[in-house]
């Protein structure tokens, strides 16, 4: 556990020396996270939510087995 401690603070030193990479790292993950909340929050509502499914309460069988 002291050693995580010791890694979180060497990792806050160095990106407190060199703020322009950490601006850049900030933007680049803020700008990253925002683009997959977007993409999945289109294809979540394009084709999660809006399935027309009759009756999604009852279970159906899609395939068809021959005998």
């Amino acid at each position: 556990m002291g050693t995580l401690v010791q890694d979180l603070r060497y990792g806050l030193r160095m990106l407190a020396k060199n703020p322009g990479f950490t601006a850049v790292a900030v933007i680049t993950l803020a700008l990253g996270i925002g683009a997959n909340t977007a993409i999945f929050r289109v294809i979540n509502a394009a084709m999660l939510e809006a399935l027309p499914v009759g009756g999604p309460e009852r279970p159906k069988h899609s395939a068809r087995i021959r005998r």
